[in-house]
This record gives C-alpha cells, sequence and structure tokens, in this order.
C-alpha cells in the first residue's frame, strides 16, 4: 500500500515539476491534474491486481494514451521506442531497409514499387512478388507493418527474402534473394523536366530534410539546360506536408530575401515566431503555377498561400485541405517522443487557414469546420480579395475528377496492379516507353481477361433502389409495384455489364499508369500522366497566355 501511495505522488510531483509549476502555488486547475493523476495510478494498482487475466503494462498503457490523446486533435501523437524508426522517416525520408514499397493481398505481402536504383531494385524484386520468408521466418498471413519490421534494418546488414513470384501460366515460381540493406533516403522531388516547349515542371510529394535543397536543384538545372524557360509548374497535389523551415525554403527559392513567409502563434510565448526567407532567390519573374488539391496541407499550404498572398504565382487545382497547425516534437522519458500541436501557422496576409476547430465538438463528439460565414477576408500584397479558415482557395479552379464505381472496384481487388503485371510478363520491353498508351486489341484482352475476376461493386443507382425498395416495402406499396422494379433492377444489372467499355478511357489510363511504373517507376508514372492531367493543361495554358496570368495577380 505505501508503494502505490509513493507511485502516486511520484507521478503528481514529476508533471509538475515538468510544467514549472510549485507544488506551494497549486491552482484549482493543478488541484484537478494532481486528482486526477492520483484516480489514474489507483485505477491502474486495482486492475492490475484483481483483473481476471494477467495485463501486458506496455500495450494497456500504449492503449490509454492512444485515447487520451484521440480527445485532442490527429496530429498530436505519441511514439513508442519502438516506432521512434517510423518517426524519423517522418522527418527526414530516410531509414535502413531494401528500399520499396510493400502491400497486403489476402494472406500475403506483395511488393507494389520498388525504388528505383536500391538494394530491392537491385537485387531483382519486381512489382507483384509476394514475400513469402524473410531470413527463414514465415511471414504468410502477417501484416505489411509486421513484414517491414523484418525488411527494416541497419544499413549494411543482410536478409534472405524468399518470394514468389507471379508467371505466366497462373503459377508461382520460388526464389531466395540475398539483399544487403541501405540507407534508404526517399527523395522529396521524384521527377523534374519538360512538361511542354519551355515550360518546366517540378513534382513535390514530401517536406522531409533538404526538401528545400532538392527544389533549388532541381530548378537549377532546368534553368541551365533550357534558358529560354516560360515558366514553371509546382506540383503540390497530394502533398501532406512536414517540416516548416523546409517550406520557407522551397519559398525562398521564388521570394526576395526578407521576405516574411509564415508566423507562428501558439499558448506558449516562445512559439510565435516569424519565419523569413534567407536566402537571394533563384528567381522571381518567371511566372510560376502551383497545382494543388485537397491532399496538399501543411507545409504545402504554406508554400501555395504565400505564393498566392505575395502575388508571386497563381494556384490552380482544388482548395487545399486547411491544416494550419504546427507541431513539435518533445523528448520524454525511456527513449519516447510526444509530436504536439503546439501553435497555429499564419501566412503573408495574415490568415490562417485552419479548417477544423478541435476545441469545439458537437454533441456526438464530432469536430466542426469553421463555417463560411466566420471566415474573415484578407487581402494579398496587390490587394486581392483571400480568405482564412478553410484552406488556400485556388485562383483558377478545377473540378475534382472522381473515379467510376468499377474503376474504383478494380483498383481496390488490386486487378488493375495483377494485370499490369502479367503485361511485364509477356513484354520484358515497354513498345512505345514513357509514351506508352493502351491500344484497343490490349484492352479487349484485359477485359477477356478480368471476366472470371472478382469485382463486384455496387452502383450510386442500385445503392437508391434498395433504399426505395425498403421504404415502399414499409409502406406497403411495393406489391403494387414490383413488376416495375424487378424490370428496373434487371435493366440496370444489364447496362451495369458494360461498364467495362463505357469507362473504357478511364481504365485505360489507369492500366497504362500502373503499366509504365513496371519499367520507368514513380517518374516515368509522372510523365505518362501528362497528356491527359488537367491541371497541368490549365497551368501551360495559364503560362503560354502571359496577359490571362498577370490578369489574374491583379485586383480586378
Amino acid at each position: 500500500m505505501k508503494f502505490w501511495k509513493k507511485l502516486r505522488w511520484i507521478l503528481v510531483v514529476v508533471f509538475l515539476g515538468s510544467i514549472g509549476i510549485a507544488a506551494t502555488s497549486l491552482t484549482t486547475e493543478y488541484f484537478e491534474i494532481s486528482k486526477n493523476l492520483e484516480i489514474f495510478a489507483t485505477l491502474y494498482k486495482e486492475l492490475n491486481t484483481y483483473y481476471v487475466d494477467d495485463i501486458d503494462p506496455n500495450e494497456f498503457m500504449q492503449e490509454g494514451i492512444d485515447a487520451m490523446l484521440l480527445s485532442l486533435d490527429p496530429y498530436t501523437n505519441f511514439y513508442s521506442e519502438a516506432e521512434i524508426e517510423n518517426y524519423r522517416f517522418e522527418t527526414t525520408g530516410k531509414y535502413g531497409g531494401i528500399g520499396s514499397l510493400i502491400k497486403q493481398d489476402e494472406d500475403f505481402i506483395v511488393i507494389s514499387e520498388p525504388y528505383e536504383g536500391y538494394p530491392a531494385d537491385k537485387s531483382g524484386l519486381i512489382a507483384g512478388d509476394k514475400i513469402f520468408a524473410v531470413d527463414g521466418n514465415l511471414v504468410k498471413g502477417k501484416t505489411s507493418e509486421e513484414v517491414s519490421k523484418f525488411l527494416k534494418g541497419e544499413p549494411g546488414t543482410s536478409i534472405s527474402v524468399e518470394i514468389l513470384r507471379p508467371q505466366l501460366d497462373g503459377s508461382d515460381k520460388a526464389m531466395v534473394l540475398e539483399i544487403t540493406r541501405e540507407e534508404v533516403k526517399v527523395n522529396n522531388v521524384p521527377f523534374y523536366g519538360l512538361v511542354e516547349n519551355d515550360i518546366a515542371y517540378i513534382k513535390l510529394s514530401n517536406f522531409t530534410q533538404q526538401a528545400g535543397k532538392e527544389v533549388e536543384d532541381a530548378f537549377k538545372e532546368l534553368k541551365n539546360e533550357h534558358p529560354n524557360l516560360k515558366g514553371l509548374v509546382l506540383d503540390l497535389r497530394g502533398n501532406p506536408g512536414g517540416l516548416l523551415h523546409e517550406a520557407v525554403n522551397i519559398t525562398n527559392v521564388f521570394i526576395d530575401k526578407g521576405e516574411l513567409v509564415v508566423f507562428t502563434k501558439g499558448k506558449v510565448e516562445e512559439w510565435d515566431k516569424d519565419f523569413k526567407t534567407i536566402n537571394e532567390p533563384l528567381d522571381t519573374e518567371l511566372p510560376l503555377v502551383v497545382l494543388t488539391n485537397r491532399g496538399s496541407a501543411s507545409a504545402s499550404e504554406i508554400v501555395s498561400g504565400a505564393v498566392q498572398d505575395l502575388d508571386r504565382g497563381v494556384v490552380v487545382g482544388q482548395k487545399t485541405f486547411g491544416k494550419g497547425l504546427v507541431q513539435t516534437t518533445r523528448k520524454l522519458t525511456y527513449n519516447t517522443q510526444l509530436k504536439v500541436t503546439t501553435a497555429k501557422y499564419y501566412i503573408p496576409s495574415g490568415r490562417c487557414i485552419q479548417a477544423i476547430n478541435y476545441a469545439e465538438k458537437d454533441e456526438d463528439g464530432a469536430v466542426k469546420r469553421i463555417p463560411d460565414s466566420l471566415k474573415v477576408e484578407f487581402q494579398t500584397r496587390n490587394g486581392r480579395v483571400v480568405y482564412d479558415g478553410g484552406g488556400i482557395d485556388p485562383d483558377v479552379a478545377t473540378e475534382v475528377e472522381y473515379l467510376s464505381d468499377v474503376s474504383v472496384s478494380l483498383s481496390r481487388k488490386d486487378l488493375i496492379f495483377d494485370y499490369a503485371t502479367i503485361y511485364k510478363l509477356n513484354n520484358p520491353d515497354l513498345r512505345d516507353g514513357i509514351d506508352f498508351r493502351v491500344n484497343d486489341t490490349e484492352y479487349a484482352d484485359f477485359v477477356a481477361w478480368v471476366q472470371d475476376k472478382d469485382y463486384e461493386y455496387s452502383t450510386e443507382s442500385e445503392s437508391m433502389l434498395a433504399e426505395f425498395k425498403e421504404v415502399a416495402e414499409e409502406e406497403e406499396y411495393f406489391d403494387a409495384i414490383e413488376a416495375e422494379f424487378k424490370a428496373l433492377e434487371s435493366k440496370i444489372y444489364s447496362d451495369k455489364k458494360n461498364d467495362l467499355i463505357k469507362q473504357s478511357d478511364e481504365i485505360k489510363r489507369l492500366l497504362e499508369n500502373e503499366i509504365v511504373t513496371r519499367y520507368f517507376y514513380r517518374k516515368g508514372a509522372i510523365q505518362n500522366s501528362f497528356v491527359y492531367d488537367v491541371e497541368v493543361a490549365k497551368a501551360v495554358e495559364l503560362i503560354q497566355n502571359p496577359n490571362e496570368y498577370k490578369k489574374l495577380l491583379s485586383v480586378q
């Protein structure tokens, strides 16, 4: 009993000491903290003593911590000692391993894309290979997270990976590959080049360490190789963000030295900081178009928002995610860490683009988005009107392209992926290279191949019809319309069978992208998509029409 009493007060003293509160000056708030810590300690003691089964302290406490942090925002996270490697990858883009994306496919973990030039690629692993065992440990039935731990390790160490490689006759060929791990660095810029004559393009996927240098180096090379550049397209679509200072470094490539890019405000005064450009820019005049979508968040919004606020370029695409929260890492005991939201960030016009107020929740516990009625008007440097409270609104909006039901089903069931595996087996070399297009004959082969595969899906029409039937039965009208209902149901089913033909252009694009990835990796897939990329086409159009570009940056 004395031990538990002592433990309770040690927890209280440690907690209060860590936040700089003297025990002699406890307020009501801190009394509540100490009271609840004491309740927590006694609760744990009673559970540990009397619960019918043994309790794993690590798992039990992890559950408690996760549940506690879940009541805050989704960006405040605890990292156990075992998870520190994952956190390091989030911030640096580096890890020790074989260098490959993997995914779950029923009971197997499958190689989905080896990184070009890294151990998986050099050893001969290809997309579609099923991992059967690692160093003699069978991994069938394990999750991708579990298998990932087997594959990662200290650079220079070797592992034996047993795989099953699909064959044209439908069988799997067992192979064993010896792979030496390396430090893997996933590039922030997977591709840069020309998207059109004298119009440059840079794809930025993340904001880990060195992101600014990668963008700067790519832009330098493009300018040196193409001295008559007419403009640059900076693609931030699907970029979830990352390190704040890298967002400042990237903005600095296009913005004068000494310009305010972002400032932060938090509860603790030390987090109130201004972040300005500190280097001379590479170019402040070349027309710049930034591409965004719903997946562009955090640091992506700093860059696109600063470019917009300073009227340095035009934003094209869809409204960004709206994450205006800053996280700071705090070291805890036993090599654990806490990533905690410490401030909100504000871009040059003074607006905060955070879209959700996590402090306010409705009766069901759901968070609330900031309503349009509460959004505040701000102005860019040229006097253009912009708003806070919900992400970056593009200067030129494009429609969100949603995949059809059949395309979603084919992708989710991995049938697009599996067919690309078969295509590569049949065609060691790609006939058209990066510009490859699926012709009608090849698409007919795909349609024939997929006929006996499971890709069942429910259309919106079918869902609405099922709801209608349910209501009609409840109101006792269904018997009178049953014949008409079944006829309509049959008509939808019959027409649905033609979805593979109706959506052939869309499905061809998915096939082309997956197939090109097998030969030219991710950078090839990016280039292959240019021909049907609506946002890229709009960016090119703006750069080729200087008057329209300038008009968008001026007050109307």
